[in-house]
Parts: structure tokens; sequence; C-alpha cells
């Protein structure tokens, strides 16, 4: 006999009778977290938003402030903030914070029902039903009044009851039985032979996603980078540019971070970049956290929202004193906790970037599980260059090895692809190598640029080997009872390299670092202008 046992919903939600509790599910699947009802207002927790809806919506911790970057705007709010019903945007409850779901709906191309357990005299759990998938669904009809169950079998208890011609949206179809959503919003099974007319419905969204406008160069980008680290340092560029060909960027390292609160060290100069203009080049002034990085913790500086905000202006004014072509963020060896801090401060500095209508490149490591919280789609989206740093395959204090082989450059490119679109994607490849010492247990190394290692190998007389396998010439020695070892980087190596840019499309090429190799290497790693 069918069974006419009542469920128990709040079991089957997963809710206590605290009614401030609201069940959430996400394309018809019921999810863990657990939104808030306070009074007419229903809520989603912000990290479930983050995770499986839009991760634009930024809690700031430190100072209790919600930030949503949009591409040329920043919308702030906080528990003060109120809504048109003149409820709160966010609220927060026992160390959680929450969005309304209208504030999450006007920013995200979703489909919500919510039923308000606070509407019925009766005890009734609050649900909020959250679709992101616009495709076609079939809306069946009752052929008869029949029950939804809690599993597809007649002894299953009953979660609702539904007359003839009620009509539900049908989830999942098995050979006896379908998983439905009842127009009261209950999820369960119905029986197929109970389910008399199907239709075929759609919905259209009126969302309007935010397009994010890219600068481009206009051509393929030949960058170096000309690491600056005094004021003379920077007379040098005319000697330096002298041995290139084709270069149509260069990226001094002018802006070095220097503590928590959003100061640095500047070596920018106007006649340089005057200089440069007149060469024909762009400057792409880069930010670093790592030259005078000694008191600079990512996960404290980009935290604070005040803080972002106070070295953005800086950067802009410094952008606009020195007449910059663009931006070069490369923010080094940061802990997975102060990921979604960066990513939300490259949000913002894009904005900044976009406005004034300079080029906003961001440098990256070869894509690993490890340091996936660099968020490569995100960076994709909104920056307007992503440069790979494709080396330091091995370094310094770790196994002995490439630099930068073939296949670690190809899979770097590859992986990063699926994330960040070609036209956006410079490849980064190094104009040097190490010398590694191998005695007894110990191993360390020596950075030479291509230069000085083809000395290093004329002065020790070391015989080189193709490896084609790494693509690379490798040679050692055995001197004052150690093995050195190099793998070599040079114009045939760089010239395979450079080969791979061409065949994935990337946007361009760069070079670590200027003054590090022969006049001859330009001879493989020109770009041809286009």
């Amino acid at each position: 006999m069918p069974s006419k046992n009542q469920a128990d919903i709040g079991e089957l939600l997963g809710i206590t009778d605290d009614a401030s509790q609201a069940a959430i599910y996400l394309n018809g699947e019921l999810q863990e977290e657990k939104g808030l009802v306070d009074g007419e207002q229903m809520y989603l927790p912000v990290t479930w938003v983050d995770e499986y809806v839009n991760e634009k919506f930024y809690w700031d911790d430190v100072e209790k402030m919600l930030v949503y970057t949009l591409p040329d705007s920043i919308v702030y709010a906080d528990k003060r903030t109120l809504g048109s019903n003149g409820q709160p945007l966010v609220v927060e409850k026992e160390g959680q914070i929450y969005l309304s779901v209208g504030l999450v709906s006007n920013y995200t191309n979703i489909r919500t029902e919510l039923y308000n357990g606070n509407y019925y005299d009766s005890v009734v759990y609050s649900r909020i039903y959250v679709d992101t998938d616009w495709s076609p669904w079939q809306q069946g009809t009752a052929s008869k009044n029949t029950a939804v169950r809690v599993d597809s079998d007649i002894k299953s208890d009953v979660i609702v009851n539904l007359s003839k011609g009620d009509t539900f949206r049908i989830e999942e179809q098995s050979t006896d039985w379908s998983r439905v959503r009842t127009e009261s919003g209950y999820m369960g099974y119905i029986q197929n032979k109970r389910i008399g007319q199907v239709e075929t419905k759609q919905e259209t969204s009126l969302f309007i996603e935010p397009e994010y406008t890219s600068i481009s160069l206009g051509k393929e980008v030949s960058l170096v980078w000309h690491q600056v680290t005094s004021m003379e340092a920077n007379s040098a560029l005319s000697t330096l540019m002298a041995n290139t060909q084709g270069v149509n960027v260069v990226a001094p390292t002018w802006f070095a971070l220097t503590d928590n609160d959003g100061g640095y060290v500047s070596y920018g100069n106007q006649n340089y970049v005057n200089l440069a203009h007149d060469m024909g080049l762009q400057v792409w002034a880069v930010v670093d956290n790592f030259n005078q990085g000694t008191n600079v913790d990512s996960a404290v500086l980009f935290a604070k929202t005040s803080v972002r905000k106070k070295l953005i202006a800086s950067l802009m004014e410094e952008v606009q004193n020195l007449g910059l072509d663009g931006l070069n963020l490369d923010i080094e060896g940061i802990k997975s906790s102060a990921g979604p801090q960066y990513v939300q401060f490259i949000r913002e500095l894009s904005v900044a970037c976009r406005k004034a209508g300079i080029i906003l490149s961001v440098d990256n490591y070869v894509p690993m599980p490890y340091n996936s919280f660099y968020n490569w789609a995100e960076q994709g989206r909104v920056v307007d260059y992503y440069i790979i740093m494709a080396y330091d395959e091995h370094y310094a204090g770790g196994e002995a090895g490439s630099v930068s082989s073939i296949s670690y450059v190809e899979n770097g490119i590859t992986d990063t692809l699926k994330y960040v679109p070609a036209s956006k994607t410079v490849c980064a490849l190094p104009f040097y190598t190490r010398v590694w010492t191998e005695s007894g247990n110990e191993t360390s190394s020596s950075a030479l640029g291509i230069q000085g290692a083809k000395q290093w190998i004329e002065d020790n007389h070391v015989e080189l080997y193709w490896q084609e396998e790494l693509g690379q010439y490798y040679g050692s020695i055995q001197k004052d009872d150690a093995v050195k070892e190099i793998w070599m980087e040079e114009e045939t190596s760089l010239g395979l390299k450079m080969n791979l840019i061409s065949k994935y499309q990337l946007a361009g090429a760069a070079f670590w670092k200027l003054g590090f190799e022969p006049a001859s290497v330009w001879d493989v790693c020109k770009i041809s202008d286009k």
C-alpha cells in the first residue's frame, strides 16, 4: 500500500525549528549551506554566493564592507545600507555575512523563487531557489490527485499532495518516476503514470552581462623588463635598448611596495618616459612586492578597502604625472589566504586603468594546482594582458634542472589558455639560466644572463649536448670535488619557445631581463611589427 505518512520537512531540508533559517536550492539541488530569513527579507551567505553564483561579491572582513566591482565603477555597501524596501542589504549573524537575495539578483544572471515561512501561521520552512540555467525545461501537469514523495518509492513519506491539474517543473525523469519541483516550492518524486500533459517552457533572461572592454597595444607585444633599483639606473635605457630588435614595450621596475599601508618606493623618471616614447616604446611601469618587500604581507596589504583605494589613487597619480602607458603588476610569493584580496585589488585597479585609458598587465606563474588561488579566469576577464612567467621551472633552493624546458613552457601556455583568451596572453621567456653546483647532498645555484652563461661555458671548456626532450643544450663539469651543471638558454632554445608563441597565436612575448642577452638573441626573439 502507498504510504500516507507525512515527511518531516525540517529534517528533509536540514532545518531546525529556527524560523530564521532557509533552505537553499541551486539548480534544483539542495545545498548544505543555509540562507537567512529576517522578516520579509531573505538572504544568502556571501561565502556561498562567491563560490557558486557570483565571485565578485567581496566582503572586506577588516573594515566590514561589501565591495562589488563593475567594469567602470565600484559599488560599496555595509550593514547600514538599505535596499529600496527599507531593509538592510547586508546582515551579519553569528559571524556569517549574508546578502539580500535581491542584491545578488541585481548583479547576477540568475532566477530566484522565494518561499518565506514567516508568511504562514503554521510551521512552514523557508526555501530559496536559485537557478543559473536558462535552458528550456519541461512543465508537467498532474493527471489526477497524487503525492509528491521523498524518494522514488510508493512507501516513501509524502512531502506534499497535488490535485489534478496542478503543474510542476520536471527536474529529472527516469523510467517510472520523475523528480519535480512543485508550484508551492517543494522538491520530490512523482510517479510518471500520474503525469498528464507535458509542455516545454522557456524563460528569457533580461540580465545584461557587464562588458569588460580591454585596451590593446594594437600589435603583438614585445616587452622587456628593465630592472631599476635606483634613480641612476634609469640612465642605462639607451645603452641597453641598442642591442634589441622589435621591442615595443619597456617595463621598468619602478614601484616597489614597502609596507602594508600602501607605501612604496618610486624610481619613476619623466625623462626616461620621454626617451622611451621617442624610441617608439610604451612604458608599463612595474608594481612589485619583493624588491623592497621585507615588511610587506600581501594578505594584510590587500585586505583593507581603504588601503587598496589609497594605493590605486597613488599609482594613478604616478601614471598621470609621468605619462605612463600602462602598469605591470608583479605580486609574487603570496599565500592562498591572500588570493581573494589580491584578485580584488586587480579588479579595482582595472577600473582605474580602464578609466584612465592605460593598459593593465599582470604577471603570473605557470598554472599549477597549488597556485590556483591567483584565479586565472577572473584575471583574464578584467586585465588587458595576462603574462605567463614561463621560467623558474627549477629555482634557487630547489633541485637542479632546467629553468625553462620546452614542455614546461608549452604546458604553461595550454593550461593558461583554458582560462584566459590567447588574445590577452603574453608568454614571458628567460634571458638567463642557472649554473648548478652539486656537492655531496647539497645543491646550490647562481643565475647567469645568457651573455654571462656563454662566457662561463667558454672559460670552463664545457662541452654541450643537445637534449631533445628539453629543447636545450646541457653541459657539466667536475670542479673542486663538485659537479657543475648548466641547462643553457640561447638562440636555439629561445627560438623553439618563440615558435610556441606563434603556434598558439598568443598576444606576444616578454623577456626577463633587459641586458642579460647578447644582440644575437634578438634574431630569433624579434616580433615583426604588424
